[in-house]
This record gives C-alpha cells, structure tokens and sequence, in this order.
C-alpha cells in the first residue's frame, strides 16, 4: 500500500492507495509544535481505526509547504514503516514541465494538483484550489504549468474581517439566498462567498482567453463544494485531487522505491 501524506498551512491531508483504488483518507489540523512521535501516535490511530496494519505499507510519499514539518513528517514515517519517503521537489520526475519564471517557487501542492487535473484531462486545464490561499493554475497542452493567481482563501479573508474591524463577528460561511444582506451575518456572507464567486469567475475566464479560449476547469480544496454549486465554470469537483497527484507522482519514481524494498 501506497500512504500519501500532504503537508498544508492549516491541515494535513493523508490518503491510503492499495494499487488500486483509494482505501480511505484522513485530514487532521497542522501542528508546527508536534514532535515525530506525536505524529507517529496520531498516524497509527488511524489507521488502527481503519483497520490497516502499518506491515502493508510499503510505499510513502510526502508534499510539504510548511518546511518546519517536511523533517518531522519524513522522520515519522521512517520511523513507522522502516523506510524512506518520497518528498516531492527538485529531481523528482512528475510528469509535468514547469514554465514559470523561477520553478523553485512553485509549491509542491500546487504541482500534485497539476499532476493529477491533467493526467485526468489530458489538455488544457486550470486548478481551482480553494486551500488557506486561493490559487488558480494554468495548464497547457502538453503539460505545461504556465502560472499561478493567488489570492488570500475564503476562510482568510472572513477572518481578516473579524481581526481587523470592531464591530464584526466571524460568521458560519455558506452561501447566503441573495446578495443584498439585511443583517450582518447575510452582508458578510454575500461579500466573502459571492464576492470570491465573482473572482474566480473572472480569473477562470482571463485564463482561458490566454490559453487559447478552451480548458477544462477542476476545483479541489476544503471550500469549493462552498463555491462549486453558485457557478458553471468548474467541469468537475475534485476534494483529494492533490492525494490522487501524490500518487501519480509515487508511480512515476518507482526506481527510487524500488532502491529501498
């Protein structure tokens, strides 16, 4: 078995592939403070609950956009499966040509997510990631990742409100039935989820007039089933599409595997 592990600012994601489909996946909060074994305690419940015996995992591979935990995470599934994960970054083979102006600077879930729209596409798509930022990626045929929009995340922005002025509460986010918001909860709700409705409808539309008019759009992360039924422009919603690049990716490096069983 495959154990997928995605490292996020506000959680992180793991996923459990048997070769052939997914088995079960988990997302639980992103502690900077916890030691390998406290994650390794974590992990193992897990698991447990789900009835896997950590002596079946034989593969692990990691994407990490928080540096202080790729150490603790990569130390932790060493010390629970006796081998070496895969940590996803230079040198390692995705798929995918990345042709933005300094490639370092892409995050490696921003490329899991490339790696699996459009393995699943198969042509010019944008990723739709609702995460703690709001990324859209463009993807051009024959793979390559031509660049990012970023944008603070739905939850940021509500909370921004809250912090910064002092008379407004932090509000449930869902979308609410009109617009015109006739109390303080309705207003916020209208300006976050309608209002970032309207930037990622707009974005969406930007990026597609310079790929050429045409691509396939995938919407992933903990929002987008928020946004996904207030527009058309989503051709399909994927909440794990970054545990499914995680995977592709595992299957592309296969020697680096194979150097450790």
């Amino acid at each position: 078995m495959l154990l997928a592990v995605d490292v996020g600012n506000t959680n992180i994601v793991l996923g459990l592939h048997n070769g052939e489909s997914w088995v079960d996946h988990w997302r639980i909060s992103t502690d900077r403070s916890k030691m390998p074994d406290e994650y390794g305690v974590l992990v193992r419940d897990l698991l447990r609950e789900g009835g896997v015996e950590r002596r079946f995992i034989r593969q692990a591979v990691i994407s990490s956009v928080v540096p202080v935990l790729t150490g603790t995470l990569r130390q932790m599934l060493q010390d629970m499966t006796g081998f070496e994960p895969l940590i996803v970054g230079p040198g390692v083979k995705t798929g995918l040509k990345i042709c933005i102006e300094n490639p370092a600077e892409l995050g490696t879930d921003i490329v899991c997510n490339c790696v699996a729209a459009y393995n699943r596409v198969q042509g010019n798509c944008i990723v739709v990631d609702f995460g703690t930022a709001l990324t859209l990626t463009a993807i051009r045929e024959p793979g390559e990742i031509l660049g990012v929009s970023i944008a603070p995340g739905i939850q940021a922005a509500a909370e921004a409100l809250s912090e910064h002025t002092a008379q407004l509460p932090q509000v449930w986010l869902e979308p609410p039935q009109k617009a015109i918001g006739t109390n303080t909860i309705k207003s916020i709700q209208s300006g976050v989820i309608l209002g970032y409705t309207g930037l990622v409808e707009s974005l969406i539309d930007r990026m597609k007039e310079e790929l050429g008019g045409e691509a396939s759009v995938v919407a992933t992360g903990g929002r987008s089933r928020v946004i996904a039924p207030l527009t058309d422009r989503f051709t399909m919603t994927e909440p794990w599409l970054i545990l499914e690049g995680l995977r592709l990716i595992a299957d592309r490096n296969k020697t680096f595997f194979g150097k450790q069983l």
